[in-house]
């Protein structure tokens, strides 16, 4: 059985961008009925992209 440890947060900044009203419908649509926030999506689709880069640089 797996240990349980309590979670920490991650140190976060806000920052604000502004997004295509496109996108923004998009990204809600894609969400919707689930429990993933806006910015949880917009972090992992960064973060998906950042590996993505890395991997075609080497």
């Amino acid at each position: 059985m797996k240990k349980f440890r309590i979670p920490s947060i991650p140190p976060t900044t806000n920052k604000s961008i502004r997004f295509p009203n496109d996108v923004i419908e998009e990204i809600e649509a894609a969400i919707k009925g689930t429990d993933c926030t806006f910015s949880a999506f917009v972090v992992e689709a960064v973060r998906v992209a950042l590996e993505n880069l890395k991997e075609e640089s080497e």
